[in-house]
């Protein structure tokens, strides 16, 4: 009978809060609004250890992963997740970072052609034994903005360049069924002065050009602007939001950053 060594007892009284694995890559079935797609998720999954144990039981956290590969993930499914992490390493706390590509489907916006935008996106759950999980997601969401300075100023033109902006949505308890990474996606894409698309034909250049051209915004506009839509959202307690243009006429990046507890 081999030893249990990770199951040795420890005298040095130190409970650890994480132990784990992390940078675990496997493929995720993700289900959003009914639609299945498979994505590479690079995972952190850790769990609390006891102050007199000398090691937590790894491969039982990888084993779980690899048993949620076979069945389509929903984000009230990684509470589930995390429940197995609780019962199989006999723990009262457990936490999960999930990071991977989504992809969304976009028209060009006059030739109606179809391509897919990667979105980068985070699941990230912690879950106390006797206490519902704390849920995160978290959105990089690319755009286009354009000064209103530069519009302004300029006898003809305006610059314009990419921007992206990132959120950390906290959910309230229990998560809605219904929580759809798309419709955040659109949601915070809608702010800017235009939308990115991967695929543009010449007419659709000329649309999204004058598009931008017509909404002009500061990034303290865009941030504000997503601040106000996320304020209007019924199932979110709180919300990190940081807009960053990657100017186009100039060496550094203009940034705008705010977070907020919603009552």
């Amino acid at each position: 009978m081999m030893i249990d060594v990770q199951n040795q007892s420890d005298n040095r009284g130190i409970k650890i809060k994480r132990t784990g694995v992390t940078k675990v890559h496997l493929p995720f079935f993700i289900s959003d609004s009914g639609q299945v797609q498979q994505v590479t998720a690079q995972i952190r999954f850790t769990v609390a250890l006891a102050d007199n144990l000398r090691g937590t039981h790894m491969s039982r956290l990888t084993e779980i992963l690899t048993d949620w590969t076979q069945r389509p993930i929903t984000i009230p499914d990684v509470e589930k997740i995390l429940l197995d992490a609780l019962e199989k390493l006999s723990t009262d706390f457990a936490a999960i970072d999930i990071v991977f590509k989504f992809f969304v489907e976009k028209f060009s916006p006059v030739s109606k052609k179809l391509s897919l935008l990667a979105v980068d996106c985070q699941f990230i759950g912690e879950l106390v034994r006797g206490e519902r999980m704390k849920f995160i997601l978290g959105l990089s969401v690319p755009f286009t903005s354009l000064c209103p300075c530069s519009k302004e100023i300029s006898t003809f033109g305006a610059h314009n360049q990419r921007s992206v902006c990132r959120v950390k949505l906290t959910f309230k308890e229990p998560i809605a069924d219904d929580v759809s990474i798309k419709s955040f996606i659109r949601l915070i894409e809608a702010q800017g002065s235009a939308e990115i698309f991967p695929l543009l034909k010449r007419e659709d250049e000329k649309f999204v050009t004058e598009a931008a051209y017509q909404n002009p915004k500061f990034v303290e506009d865009i941030l504000r602007d997503v601040v106000t839509a996320l304020r209007r959202v019924e199932n979110l307690s709180a919300f990190e939001v940081e807009c960053e243009n990657f100017e186009s006429i100039h060496s550094h990046n203009a940034f705008a950053a705010h977070e907020e507890k919603l009552s």
